[in-house]
């Protein structure tokens, strides 16, 4: 009995100095995320717009409403890590122009939304994204549209249950998952305190959720925007945000008709490894890499944003 108590005790005292101690490290600002938006202009910016959550938090987005050419269907926008729906302005107006009714969201955590850099519980950014289509009635066909870690949201959103809620998904360099081939060993972009993540992931499994608001990981804002995005998410938020761990299983599940698009040039991910992560999965969804073309850029170059609205265009017309 008595080393059955040492034992334990040790095992609290290692988790404790994990949760105190083993946070995410600060990272020197990454001027291929910073600089880039800094020549867009920005002065046409819709003002945001509120929708009741679940919870009864109201949550911001933009509507772009489409101009004078024939109507189509819509598109809901979602951000990348520590960004909120200022940065997919370039991509949002492209789409208005095609004569999509698109949505940029502030995803919980983000921008306008909630406390920034934490959510309630792991599961709250599917709730908030149901509560969307919910309050804002979407023309149909719909598409859901995820950049890079909001690309991995959108995979998330498309394995679940409520799949249907949207006709088809484009992921936009998606992030799949740190253990899939085509993430990079180190990325220059977030910092992950791996010993909290460990300690509270091991205390969630017995039913422990306490400290699920602590920040895990940290991103490579310069000072400036560290002051409008979100530099650090909590346990619940970067759980949430992403697929889940079992990502294979994930992509399997997924029914609704998808597309990938990214650039050679990308920086944090090796997209040339893309298409085969999904035709491993058995999923024969069009890959498209265009030449050069990097992270950033891919919702900013004007060619690799045309190429966006053409993918959406043929999703919705299938």
């Amino acid at each position: 009995m008595k080393f059955i108590a040492i034992a334990v005790s040790f095992i609290v005292l290692v988790l404790g100095l994990a949760i105190i101690f083993g946070g995410p490290a600060p990272l020197p600002a990454m001027p291929s995320i910073n600089k880039p938006f800094s020549s867009v202009d920005f002065s046409d910016l819709p003002a945001l717009k509120n929708y009741a959550a679940k919870d009864g938090v109201m949550l911001a987005y933009r509507h772009y409403e489409p101009t004078d050419v024939s109507p189509r269907g819509s598109v809901v926008l979602i951000h990348g890590s520590s960004a909120s729906s200022n940065s997919l302005h370039v991509l949002a107006k492209a789409f208005a122009s095609a004569g999509f009714s698109a949505y940029a969201l502030d995803v919980r955590g983000h921008g306008a939304s909630g406390q920034k850099g934490t959510i309630k519980y792991v599961g709250q950014l599917e709730d908030d994204l149901e509560a969307f289509t919910q309050a804002i009635p979407l023309k149909n066909p719909s598409t859901l549209v995820g950049f890079s870690s909001g690309g991995g949201f959108a995979l998330r959103f498309a394995a679940s249950n409520r799949q249907e809620l949207f006709q088809s998904y484009l992921l936009l360099s998606p992030f799949i998952h740190q253990n899939a081939p085509n993430a990079r060993p180190t990325d220059g972009w977030v910092n992950i305190g791996i010993p909290r993540v460990i300690a509270i992931t091991i205390l969630n499994r017995l039913g422990f959720t306490a400290f699920n608001d602590l920040p895990v990981t940290s991103f490579a804002l310069d000072d400036k925007a560290k002051k409008m995005l979100t530099p650090e998410y909590s346990f619940a938020l970067a759980t949430n945000f992403r697929l889940p761990m079992e990502y294979k299983a994930s992509i399997r599940n997924i029914h609704q008709p998808c597309a990938v698009l990214a650039g050679t040039g990308d920086e944090l991910f090796q997209t040339e490894k893309l298409e085969a992560i999904f035709r491993d999965e058995g999923k024969d969804w069009p890959v498209t890499l265009l030449p050069g073309v990097g992270h950033i850029p891919l919702t900013l170059d004007s060619d690799a944003v045309s190429e966006a609205v053409k993918i959406v265009i043929q999703l919705q017309t299938r």
